[in-house]
């Protein structure tokens, strides 16, 4: 064995040593953005890592989950100041503490992961938005504190947040389910329509299982349409057109999602229809910020 070799095995695990390589280029929404004042970006970005090498750690295929707990636990101390044992929590918790701002949002986030670990199945449509509770809404609630937006905008922007998470457990159903047997499709939906939980291994749905998948994406449209006038409230401009784009790329997902099976056909939007997108959704928003202005 080279030294090299023996160096790498005997170095300690962390869970940004486990990162899936999965980047802020790879999600549905922009992840820091140009659009975003660029002083507040770093403090956003090494919130996005510390909360992907969770997210990464609780998805891992083969690790245990005595060990996946024990990284969670890792990370959480490491953010809070009592270890120094995960680079991306000593750095996370370092630019919070510069922009005085809570480590609560990135806590939640941890509980959401520490019950992926332990929970695989959920029963019903409220149960899965107690779960966006925890693993969607904080972060929508970290993106307006670090703007020093208001609170009294954290009920539109749980809506987006969670309508934007169970979009990801659709489009994602079949993968989720084939690879670490995790299923977000509530079991009384997959009831309602006569559908069973193995039909996710099929390479098409099923007519039961792509009823059940178009009514919630319905529904959860229905979710986003209650968030989608929060770029209008927001007060900070480059935040404002940020939220926009993620909203339309939501809609646009969304309405994906009812027309198409996710499991044989493309739910996703590629990088040219997120680019327009992006473009449509900014020039949108700034022009009601200055049509309001002259008002």
């Amino acid at each position: 064995m080279s030294a090299a070799d023996s160096a790498a095995k005997s170095a300690p695990v962390t869970a940004e040593s486990l990162r899936s390589g999965k980047s802020g280029g790879d999600e549905n929404f922009p992840v820091a953005s140009l659009l975003i004042a660029a002083p507040l970006r770093p403090v956003i970005l090494a919130f996005y890592d510390f909360v992907r090498a969770g997210d990464d750690v609780a998805d891992h295929p083969t690790l245990p989950p005595e060990t996946k707990r024990a990284l969670l636990d890792q990370l959480d101390r490491s953010l809070i100041g009592e270890s120094d044992a995960e680079p991306l929590g000593v750095t996370l918790r370092a630019k919070l503490a510069a922009r005085g701002l809570t480590d609560r949002h990135a806590r939640d986030l941890l509980d959401a992961f520490r019950r992926d670990v332990d929970k695989n199945r959920y029963e019903s449509w409220d149960e899965l938005i107690d779960y966006c509770r925890l693993s969607a809404m904080p972060v929508g609630r970290f993106l307006l504190d670090v703007h020093g937006e208001s609170r009294d905008l954290w009920p539109a922007s749980d809506a987006v947040c969670a309508a934007l998470q169970i979009n990801n457990h659709l489009q994602d159903c079949a993968k989720d389910y084939r690879a670490i047997d995790r299923v977000y499709v509530p079991r009384d939906a997959l009831a309602a329509a006569g559908a069973r939980v193995e039909d996710l291994a099929a390479e098409k749905a099923t007519p039961a299982l792509r009823a059940c998948l178009r009514d919630l994406a319905v529904r959860n449209r229905a979710l986003l349409v209650e968030g989608a006038g929060l770029p209008r409230e927001i007060k900070d401009f480059r935040l404002s057109m940020e939220i926009a784009v993620v909203v339309r790329h939501a809609f646009a997902i969304a309405d994906l999602l009812i027309a198409r099976d996710p499991l044989s056909e493309n739910v996703k939007l590629g990088k040219g229809q997120m680019l327009a997108g992006s473009i449509i959704a900014a020039a949108g928003e700034a022009f009601s910020h200055l049509a309001g202005r002259r008002a």
